[in-house]
């Protein structure tokens, strides 16, 4: 929505002309029209929302932020939280519910009609994370008897309460599932055919309680809309829709991103988080991080009487930790991005360590060169610790590359996030090792 439009809606919500205010918002789209009642105070908020035409108001509040969505319901006679809750798809009064304290969702569970309520509390007690917990129960069925003109028929008369109508799927009498087909094929077919002529029996489905990342996953793979979902008789209880797909990977993406910058993960926004709860999210890792960290205090502690006896020796510990830090760094973000993304699996460990190991032999190789010839010509006469340097970053990069390559993928095989394996953590790794690795390199080359 454009500032001018915002502030025109806003001005008519401040005149309290809620006859335009209404016009006006129904020719908005329903995003644009949860953004901007959720900029608005509590009240006023409320307000907006009530001025709505029934048939928008339902799409506006799946959009709009579990804080508001409370005050609305909170606001609302529960004839008006009826309508709501029956106009919304299956999925997004879950997740709704999901969010809410639980006298409110009290509250909107018994406005609810009854097989409504039966079929939100079905959902939500299916397992977190789950496929069941995204599906939607709105899907258009067939059934493989049905000819061309019937089928379509019965999409003109049911096609409304579904949530996508595009992908039909083929039932038997007890809601096994038999088929799929599009409604283009139902278009471009004659209307004497059967639905069983056209439909697609070699089936991808997923089971209600598989894990969402592997579903999600399944779906892009194969570029599907939808993808229906069974329980363990094969039944068909729901589909995953692509919007459903969105969210999960906008989700464990930024689960992702705060694992990998060590900072337990959040489900709010960042400005509607409390101070104190971002400090107790990211006080446990930099707690862990801090303990470990204190090993690089005891290995330079043991090895005090060589740097003592070459003070030299210690300028190049930043270079050194830095480059190995990095070098694991960028390896472990790449294998668990390639994980995320399906391109790397358990079951390729040792490709992995191979071709990080090449990686690691090329670039520690090239590293140690340029920094050997640096010293050489910074420091005249010090050959034998300029080549000490050179050989601890080139097993530095050769084991932070490897062992950044390797930890996702070992975090994955003892089910695991791979994700906490990224660079705070491999940096706090790589740290202890490159220093044994130095000192052990300097008191074997050098006269200490």
């Amino acid at each position: 929505m454009e500032k001018n439009q915002f502030e025109a809606l806003r001005e008519l919500t401040e005149r309290r002309d809620y006859r335009a205010l209404r016009t006006a918002l129904a020719e908005e789209n329903e995003v644009d029209i949860a953004e901007f009642i959720e900029a608005l105070p509590e009240e006023k908020a409320t307000v907006a929302f009530r001025t709505l035409p029934k048939e928008l108001a339902a799409e506006v509040f799946s959009n709009l932020p579990p804080e508001t969505q409370q005050v609305i319901i909170m606001s609302v006679t529960d004839r008006e939280l009826s309508a709501i809750v029956e106009d919304l798809f299956v999925d997004d009064a879950v997740d709704m519910l999901e969010e809410l304290p639980a006298n409110v969702v009290r509250r909107v569970l018994k406005s609810a009609h009854p097989d409504t309520r039966k079929l939100i509390n079905q959902f939500l007690n299916y397992p977190e994370n789950s496929v069941g917990s995204i599906m939607t129960a709105e899907f258009m069925d067939l059934k493989k008897s049905m000819t061309v003109e019937a089928a379509i028929k019965h999409i003109r008369r049911t096609g409304e309460e579904s949530e996508s109508i595009y992908t039909c799927y083929v039932t038997d009498a007890s809601r096994r599932l038999e088929g799929v087909l599009t409604v283009k094929e139902l278009l471009l077919a004659g209307d004497e055919e059967t639905v069983a002529d056209l439909m697609e029996t070699d089936l991808i489905t997923a089971e209600t309680t598989e894990d969402r990342e592997e579903a999600v996953a399944r779906m892009m793979k194969y570029d599907f809309i939808t993808m229906p979902v069974v329980d363990r008789e094969n039944r068909l209880v729901g589909i995953v829709t692509v919007d459903d797909v969105m969210d999960v990977m906008e989700e464990e993406a930024t689960e992702d991103f705060e694992k990998m910058a060590a900072i337990a993960p959040s489900e709010k926004p960042y400005l509607k988080t409390s101070a104190f709860s971002l400090a107790k999210h990211r006080i446990v890792w930099l707690l862990v991080l801090m303990i470990s960290g204190m090993i690089t205090g005891g290995i330079l502690g043991r090895y005090e009487a060589a740097f003592a006896a070459m003070p030299l020796l210690v300028t190049f510990i930043p270079m050194l930790t830095d480059t190995g830090g990095n070098a694991g760094s960028q390896s472990s973000t790449l294998i668990i991005r390639g994980m995320a993304v399906g391109e790397i699996g358990p079951r390729d460990f040792f490709k992995v360590l191979w071709k990080e190991l090449r990686v690691s032999l090329m670039v520690g190789a090239a590293l140690s060169a340029v920094n050997y010839v640096r010293l050489i010509l910074m420091y005249p006469g010090n050959e034998m610790t300029a080549l000490t340097v050179a050989l601890a970053l080139f097993v530095t990069v050769l084991l932070a590359k490897t062992i950044g390559g390797i930890l996702p993928m070992a975090a994955k095989l003892v089910h695991a996030d791979p994700a906490i394996m990224a660079a705070p953590l491999i940096t706090t790794i790589v740290d202890a090792i490159s220093l044994v690795v130095y000192f052990n390199i300097a008191c074997a080359l050098l006269p200490i």
